[in-house]
């Protein structure tokens, strides 16, 4: 069969060997034919090359595979010391010195000390002069005591005279023996006298009270000058040192924080924000596994210590922080590290698991083998239920309560598909768990579409060039 181009060209021929009349018509008439032929040769090869380069489409698949699934809950926290020590100053001064840690060097970050180390010195001239001042002060008020109560033995000493003078007064009354005016004195001196020792005796309580406050004055600027050497409070590791040698530090309303003490990094917590959708699954002791990105392809493990009533909310998000305990004896994770925390909810062991894709994908009605669309539109599997209409992606049919939900695979028969009824378990978001009479190990499940270029038709086009092939061992 001739292709048009041949045709062509024999209309061309033809033209040549007509009669000597005919060949005198118009020369326009031959050229319109000729672009005529190959206007229709162009058009043919254009549809002849889309034709070859045509997609072909098949069916993408995976396998229905045995294995672990692990149901767990997401979420990112920070690694954080068990008990942590805030260290402040209780006075204001410039900082001195440091002191030194259990191994003899200069306190700094990651110094392991003991309760009572020094760990710096602010300066104390000023609060050394407060305390000998009042000092002094105290030396002063046990002096005044010492002397009102010299005072007051004098003033008894005058009452039992004036006492007695009264006493022999009023035994001779007034008389010609004893004058109404000696009487009188009598009488006005005893009176004085008593009352001289009542003032006496209140002096000496006022000069104790001053003693007692003196005293009192004494241990508080004695106590304020102990504050100028900033001790630990306990055992630990510094986490941070926020002040250097030469800085004043202000106390006012707030003690300055100078040092962060763990006091056990063998213990550590992370402390994990949760969404309030998840909160109601997290429980005390619950198995935790996290990473870092410190130490890659590692996994830790943990537990759920407590859950925090204290919600916090960012951006109309609820969130609560949970405390997972976890233990660092190998000293693996240091403090404020990321964590990506997965909370296990439930573990399956060697079942059927397939991806979700598999679920959620639906074939078109003309996909479907024709022994089946019949069925599959009575049973109402292509209504746009999500994954076959079993449970959502990401969350269990049984995690909501619910047991195990349906569900529809659809394998390759030929160039079609047909479904397999399956129940959907548990899912970690990316596999789900199913189970089914028909589902069997390694059955290739459907999970899209793909094309393919028909490469066989390009290769047999009759217009594409041929190359010359390539020498072995060198370039063409």
């Amino acid at each position: 069969m001739k292709t048009d181009a041949e045709r062509g060209l024999l209309i061309a021929e033809a033209a040549c060997t007509l009669p000597p009349a005919a060949r005198k018509r118009p020369l326009l008439k031959v050229v319109v034919v000729v672009l005529v032929v190959l206007a229709l040769a162009g058009g043919f090869t254009v549809w002849y090359f889309q034709r070859g380069s045509a997609q072909v489409v098949a069916f993408k698949t995976v396998e229905v595979t045995r294995g672990d699934l692990l149901v767990a809950i997401g979420a990112t926290g920070t690694v954080q010391p068990e008990e942590v020590v805030d260290v402040g100053a209780q006075v204001a001064g410039q900082i001195l010195s440091f002191g030194k840690d259990a191994n003899g060097k200069t306190v700094d970050y990651g110094s392991v000390v003991e309760s009572g180390t020094v760990l710096a010195n602010i300066d104390e001239s000023l609060y050394s002069a407060e305390a000998a001042q009042t000092e002094a002060q105290v030396q002063s008020a046990k002096a005044n005591l010492l002397r009102v109560e010299a005072d007051l033995v004098q003033l008894k000493a005058k009452l039992n005279q004036a006492d007695r003078d009264w006493q022999r007064a009023q035994k001779l009354g007034p008389s010609e023996a004893l004058a109404q005016s000696s009487y009188d004195a009598y009488k006005s001196a005893y009176e004085t006298a008593l009352a001289n020792v009542a003032v006496g005796q209140a002096a000496i309580l006022q000069a104790r009270a001053s003693v007692a406050q003196a005293e009192a004055a004494l241990k508080r600027t004695q106590r304020n000058l102990g504050y100028c050497t900033i001790k630990s409070p306990v055992n630990g590791v510094i986490v941070d040192r926020r002040v250097n040698i030469g800085q004043t530090v202000v106390a006012s309303l707030n003690a300055p924080s100078l040092f962060l003490i763990a006091k056990d990094l063998t213990r550590m917590q992370v402390w994990v924000a949760v969404n309030e959708a998840d909160i109601g699954r997290i429980r005390p002791g619950q198995s935790v596994s996290f990473t870092v990105d410190a130490f890659p392809g590692e996994t830790f493990r943990g537990e759920v210590g407590k859950v925090r009533l204290n919600a916090s909310m960012t951006q109309n998000v609820v969130t609560y922080t949970v405390e997972i305990l976890t233990d660092n004896s190998n000293g693996r994770l240091l403090p404020y590290l990321t964590a990506n925390v997965q909370f296990e909810l439930d573990r399956r062991d060697k079942v059927l698991l397939v991806p979700n894709a598999g679920l959620r994908w639906k074939p078109s009605p003309d996909q479907i083998a024709p022994e089946f669309r019949e069925a599959v539109a009575k049973s109402g599997a292509r209504k746009g239920k999500p994954e076959g209409g079993g449970a959502p992606a990401g969350r269990s049919a049984e995690s909501s309560g619910a047991g195990k939900a349906g569900g529809v695979l659809w394998v390759v028969e030929g160039a079609f598909v047909k479904p397999v009824r399956v129940r959907t378990g548990q899912t970690d978001g990316i596999q789900t768990e199913v189970e089914g009479k028909e589902l069997t190990e390694g059955m290739k499940a459907v999970t899209g579409l793909q094309p393919q270029n028909n490469t066989q038709s390009v290769a047999t086009n009759p217009f594409t060039p041929k190359f010359p092939s390539a020498k072995p061992g060198g370039s063409r």
